[in-house]
């Protein structure tokens, strides 16, 4: 990513983050370090239960702990940055350390959104057709190990792009950052030279990639409604519509924080609501997620229980120290 004379112009940015509430900063860093603590514990250890627990070897579960991988994937690219930043005076990063943790942001925030349709596709099969859905979409089959490289394929050429176009531009005045983190919005308001086929390239990427997982989305719902409509008994169309909730919540979620932080920074609102709208959807959602899936499912209650058992057999088994 060259860009001639201006690297040797701009070699940093300053990130101002939340420096416009100092009486906040000990308040806001136990907040957000909560926050990541409580993130990284839910995700991790819904990955580990996911792998212990045969039970929940199947094909939901298999694409919830790629969603937890790529959660904690997505929340680690500007968390740990963001606490050190508390402590710092001048809040630094250089000009590859901006481009890298653009890359994995957006790259992983694509990814999920790859991830997302993915599910949906899924729940259809598995509503639609429940019959050979076993055999169609097994954790070890190729078309469902292959849909999850497609989604992290998609995500990371996201970031690839949206990487380039930014960090090609000319950032040869300002190099004040007044967010926590490079975000897009804050980054193309730095450039001195013109955004226009940067802003081009963001278009295309957000309909392709956006646009494309949201109307898979809405596609595999309008089947899956239309399914269960079929379904002569309230408690079956209940059942149905249950497998679906946890879903369809992280969806409303996701897409709309994102879709709300975008459309909030184009029409000029202030920085501290963009702050903490992709506050929202860069660290809360991510902590939401594995409480969301788990929080009504008898399967992960019934798995945590058995882990329980094991490991207090485990500590039974062990010979005490005199």
């Amino acid at each position: 990513m060259a860009v001639g004379r201006n690297i040797s112009m701009v070699t940093n940015f300053i990130l101002l983050g939340f420096l416009e509430h100092p009486q906040l900063q000990v308040v806001l860093f136990v907040l957000f370090l909560g926050i990541y603590v409580v993130t990284m514990a839910g995700n991790l250890g819904l990955i580990v239960l996911i792998r212990m627990d045969s039970h929940l070897h199947s094909p939901m579960y298999f694409f919830l702990s790629n969603l937890s991988v790529v959660d904690v994937s997505y929340t680690s690219s500007i968390d740990p940055k963001m606490l050190c930043d508390f402590f710092r005076e001048q809040k630094a990063i250089s000009f590859v350390g901006c481009a890298t943790q653009f890359f994995f942001f957006i790259g992983m925030g694509g990814t999920e959104c790859c991830l997302l349709a993915v599910m949906a596709s899924d729940r259809y099969a598995a509503i639609t057709n429940p019959l050979f859905y076993p055999f169609i979409m097994s954790p070890t089959t190729c078309v469902c190990v292959g849909t999850a490289i497609t989604a992290y394929t998609g995500g990371l050429l996201t970031g690839l792009v949206q990487t380039s176009s930014i960090f090609q531009l000319h950032f040869c005045g300002s190099r004040i950052i007044n967010h926590f983190f490079c975000d897009l919005p804050p980054l193309m308001s730095l450039s001195c030279s013109s955004t226009f086929l940067s802003q081009v390239v963001n278009f295309l990427v957000v309909c392709t990639v956006g646009g494309a997982s949201a109307l898979v989305v809405l596609i595999s719902y309008g089947y899956i409604i239309a399914a269960v409509m079929k379904i002569h008994s309230i408690h079956g169309r209940m059942k149905a519509f249950n497998t679906c909730a946890s879903h369809l919540t992280t969806v409303i979620l996701f897409y709309g924080s994102v879709l709300f932080s975008y459309l909030h920074s184009s029409a000029g609102y202030s920085q501290d609501k963009n702050k903490v709208v992709s506050m929202f959807y860069g660290a809360v959602i991510p902590m939401l997620n594995p409480i969301i899936y788990s929080l009504r499912n008898k399967e992960f209650k019934e798995a945590l229980k058995k882990l329980k058992e094991r490991m207090k057999q485990m500590s039974c088994l062990c010979p005490t120290v005199p």
